[in-house]
């Protein structure tokens, strides 16, 4: 792959939880975003653990969108009625990122199976700076940050900056 057209962006990671049962101790799909951020050398900018509440997460958002340019959110992309994650956060988005989502289920689906289409993971840009939600289990974490987000950030960051 041609990366010459790819900036070399500083990324400033910033991550949420959305959980009503999670705390910093019990977190351990935030942890492992953490670990794998750092394990790449980008810093973590912003943590936070919140509940599963539409506006808390859009305000959440709002704030990490201050100080960081890459946002993972973890927890709250299922089908149950206290899932609103995607319905707080796509409103949001300047474009959405199609893509992600669908690779991200491709990929589940190789690992888990058509349980996989349980999964409304998503992605956009807002303000030029890229959101990604995905499913709280660490094996969704792990997928999606080793194989997808990890891999493509600067490339997303540089075609949402243009």
């Amino acid at each position: 792959m041609d990366s010459s057209h790819i900036q070399d962006i500083k990324i400033r990671a910033g991550i949420i939880t959305v959980s009503s049962t999670r705390n910093e101790s019990s977190d351990e799909s935030g942890k492992e975003i953490k670990t794998i951020f750092r394990k790449n050398g980008i810093n973590v900018d912003f943590y936070t653990i919140i509940p599963d509440s539409e506006p808390q997460i859009q305000k959440v958002c709002t704030e990490a969108l201050k100080v960081s340019n890459c946002i993972v959110i973890s927890g709250g992309t299922g089908l149950t009625h206290d899932d609103v994650t995607i319905e707080a956060v796509e409103p949001l988005f300047d474009k959405k990122i199609d893509g992600f989502g669908e690779i991200f289920r491709l990929k589940s689906y190789e690992e888990i199976g058509t349980r996989s289409l349980l999964s409304r993971a998503s992605a956009g840009i807002i303000s030029k700076k890229a959101v990604f939600c995905i499913p709280g289990s660490t094996g969704a974490v792990k997928l999606a940050m080793n194989d997808i987000i990890i891999p493509e950030i600067k490339h997303v960051l540089t075609h949402a900056g243009k």
